[in-house]
């Protein structure tokens, strides 16, 4: 089971380490493993908040993440993106925005950073919105109980999420002009780019994620009939429709996988700046962490560990919202990356032994229905 889900990412892992050592020596493969460990570290809790999404996918929908969906996440986000930045950010071709990251490294870097108040805005709203509706929203299992009630009775209001989000990027952004200005106003005019990149955020969520709920809940409607639907195929020599309907399904869920690993991607690319410059170690790293957070996604869902420990979810949304924040905040002022990865770590590693304590605590007493009252009671 291990090998079957991992299989690829020890086989991308040997080949982008051994292309680093003939790219650039031994120090390239440091650097490479470096990155990866880092994307990983970063990234951990994307795999849990994926498992959450892909555990209503079928089996086909889950190789296409893992074949499809790498080749979006390595190539796009990894190496393309930070291309497509430059190119825009310094007003030319992408055949020159290569040849600057290959040829021009210091360069480079300096044009990917001054696009990264932008950046930060655009991931910052996609990820705040995650994490606001899903503390708004009122669930059967509560991990922080004492401040998961009121939230979710906040949450009865309608559109609440949107308008906290978009005062929190009016904060950020009115911030971010103010600092320009004291500074001389420099960056002034970057402080417009923040609150339409924030906006951008938003909208793409609220799309993105509106079709894919939209689709789920039409899904979970078929499902119902899925025996008469079945029959009916069967008399008829077409199952079309049914199909289709999945098909659409998860489709809109796949491409929201997508724009979530975008998103959480942003941090890992700009943190890798801090490590090299180089696109192509840089490339290299990234895609093998990205390739393990993808495997660690399936690995999940079909051991069932959500269902097992059910404090995970909460913990990695927890973990989002601090990233989203985070993001915000690198706006304007400088963060370091291993506070980013400790943050995502420990809010996981609590919410799993939270998790643990629980299945504890109905083994012994053999009724689930105590756990709840008795993290209200532990005050965890």
């Amino acid at each position: 089971m291990l090998l079957k889900t991992f299989g690829w990412s020890f086989a991308i892992t040997a080949i982008g380490l051994a292309l680093a050592v003939l790219y650039g020596g031994w120090t390239a493969f440091g650097v490479v493993a470096i990155l990866g460990v880092l994307e990983i570290s970063l990234s951990f809790d994307n795999a849990v908040v994926n498992a959450g999404i892909l555990k209503k996918m079928n089996a086909f929908w889950q190789k296409i993440f893992l074949t499809v969906g790498v080749l979006i996440a390595v190539f796009g986000m990894r190496l393309l993106f930070p291309v497509v930045i430059v190119a825009i950010s310094a007003k030319i071709g992408p055949i020159d925005a290569v040849d600057l990251a290959l040829n021009d490294a210091n360069r480079y870097q300096q044009l990917v950073t001054d696009a990264h108040p932008s950046i930060a805005a655009f991931g910052g709203m996609f990820l705040l919105m995650i994490f606001l509706d899903f503390i708004f929203e009122d669930r059967d299992v509560k991990w922080l109980a004492w401040l998961e009630r009121p939230l979710a009775k906040l949450g009865k209001i309608d559109m609440l999420s949107v308008c906290i989000a978009l005062l929190v990027l009016l904060v950020s952004s009115m911030t971010f002009a103010t600092q320009a200005h004291q500074h001389g106003g420099t960056h002034a005019d970057k402080a417009q780019t923040v609150l339409i990149s924030g906006i951008a955020g938003l909208i793409t969520y609220l799309v993105v994620g509106g079709l894919s709920g939209y689709f789920e809940n039409r899904l979970e409607e078929d499902e119902e009939r899925e025996h008469e639907a079945e029959e009916a195929a069967q008399r008829t020599g077409s199952k079309v429709s049914a199909v289709a309907m999945a098909g659409k399904a998860a489709f809109f869920m796949f491409l929201y996988l997508e724009v979530l690993d975008a998103s959480f991607s942003f941090d890992g690319v700009i943190g890798a700046f801090a490590i090299t410059n180089d696109i192509v170690l840089m490339a290299l790293g990234l895609g093998i962490g990205a390739m393990y957070v993808r495997s660690l996604t399936v690995y999940l869902v079909r051991q069932g560990t959500l269902d097992d420990y059910v404090y995970l979810e909460h913990g990695a949304h927890y973990a989002i919202g601090a990233l989203a924040v985070i993001l915000l905040v690198t706006i304007q002022y400088e963060i370091n990356e291993v506070i980013t990865g400790l943050v995502g770590v420990i809010l996981i590693a609590w919410s799993f032994w939270s998790s643990v304590r629980r299945n504890r605590r109905i083994e012994a007493t053999g009724d689930g229905d105590v756990s709840e009252q008795a993290e209200v009671g532990s005050g965890v």
